[in-house]
């Protein structure tokens, strides 16, 4: 069958393995030469795609958590929606969070996911204890940061290219309520944006929506909005769509005039600042809302460019970038902007200090050739690429971003999985 990633570019006919139990997973990697573990498919290009692809959503197994702790131990199948719904309610919630909830644990994992509160709490790796991994000779070993650490290091962010992550040992956060306190605040232009960041660095949670298509003095406009944990004792959970796309929309749906329109009613429905407590499903996974929302692009698909550039380098790079951007005619109809702490050990994780910006494109020829040109820009920079959004990064590129790629590939090499876990990404980033 033809399958995809979120971004549903590219695509590839692929066998589809699905295993009921852990045996059947052992008995499938070992008859296959070559496969890639993939969970819910979000990520949004080909990372989790290969001409065999071994799914892990249905391996499941009862939760074991310790609620002294916080400690849960389930299955890499076990989707953070199905977390939230089982804890919320009872006040525990994710460590970090991407931007959505229907990811599962092996998935988070294997992307090493960061979210609003990178800057304080680190990726999802930074809280996990212990996994459990299938490696590609059929042995199952535990791996954490004191046991094996090397392959705990190379199998967070390491985009399933070490084995199949079996279950994880990782620890939620108690939460006073369910809901958050969420502050918008509206700002001019970039350097304002990044000054920003820094006064506000001791926010739980913070992220700003940029206007791509601003310029001038207006170039990096935004709404930062900034969260906290409200303390009322109100615990619910809720995951509803408020609706959901049918069908892939015409490509001219979304132009230039459509967002620009779009971006200045946004940015101009705040006036200065405006607190609300709103749930946190509104919060953390707005997108979540609106069902398929990835067919607003039309049939060809979305590329999403999501890079972190040095503080160093974060104002002079950011403004070229959107700069170039408004001057190529190509629209990016989604801009999100996050500050970074410091980075981990993980060879392969991609946040490091600095800022990440996450840009949304049609999958089309004018998209691909100004990523190319953002590329070498950002290479002068002194940033590097997100593995669990790219579709179309060149090897020079991944290896002068990540410089520990070959530690890693020493790594798979003395776990047995080289050659035997394998996907379109890694063909076309070099390794083996």
């Amino acid at each position: 069958m033809q399958i995809y990633g979120w971004g549903r570019y590219p695509r590839v006919d692929a066998k589809i393995e699905s295993p009921a139990s852990v045996e059947d997973c052992v008995q499938i990697v070992l008859n296959h030469e070559s496969i890639i573990p993939r969970g819910l498919a979000r990520s949004y290009g080909d990372s989790s795609l290969a001409h065999c692809v071994l799914e892990t959503k249905e391996i499941k197994s009862s939760h074991d958590f310790e609620e002294a702790t916080g400690t849960l131990r389930c299955s890499a199948g076990t989707t953070f929606d199905e977390i939230l719904r089982l804890y919320v309610p009872n006040g525990w919630f994710l460590p970090v969070t991407p931007g959505t909830r229907f990811i599962t644990v092996g998935g988070a994992i294997a992307s090493d996911v960061h979210g609003k509160n990178h800057h304080l709490d680190g990726t999802f790796s930074n809280h996990v204890t212990e996994i459990d991994l299938l490696l590609g000779n059929g042995e199952i070993v535990k791996a954490s940061p004191s046991l094996r650490s090397d392959l705990f290091q190379a199998t967070c962010g390491g985009m399933g290219l070490t084995g199949v992550i079996l279950s994880a040992t990782f620890k939620l956060i108690p939460i006073t309520s369910s809901r958050m306190i969420q502050t918008t605040i509206k700002l001019p232009d970039l350097e304002s944006t990044l000054k920003a960041f820094e006064e506000k660095a001791n926010s739980h949670y913070s992220v700003a929506w940029i206007d791509s298509l601003a310029t001038g003095k207006n170039l990096g406009r935004s709404l930062m909005i900034l969260g906290s944990h409200a303390t009322d004792k109100v615990f619910s959970y809720g995951r509803k769509e408020l609706l959901s796309i049918p069908f892939d929309l015409p490509s001219a749906t979304l132009n230039n005039f459509t967002v620009r329109m779009f971006n200045s009613l946004y940015y101009q429905r705040v006036r200065t600042t405006g607190t609300r407590v709103i749930p946190l499903e509104q919060f953390f996974y707005p997108l979540d809302f609106i069902g398929n929302w990835n067919r607003l692009y039309g049939k060809q698909g979305l590329l999403q460019y999501q890079f972190v550039i040095p503080k160093r380098t974060g104002f002079e790079g950011i403004k070229s970038i959107l700069s170039v951007i408004a001057e190529s005619g190509v629209t990016s109809f989604l801009a999100v902007l996050k500050l970074f702490g410091q980075g981990n050990h993980q060879y392969l994780s991609f946040p490091f200090e600095g800022y990440t910006l996450a840009l949304d494109f049609k999958a089309i020829p004018p998209s691909l050739s100004l990523l190319e040109k953002l590329d070498d820009m950002l290479v002068g920079f002194g940033g590097r690429i997100y593995l669990s959004k790219d579709a179309r990064m060149p090897e020079s590129v991944f290896k002068s971003g990540y410089p520990n790629w070959r530690q890693f590939e020493d790594v798979r090499q003395r776990y047995h999985a080289i050659g035997k876990f394998s996907s379109l990404q890694s063909q076309r980033l070099g390794l083996q």
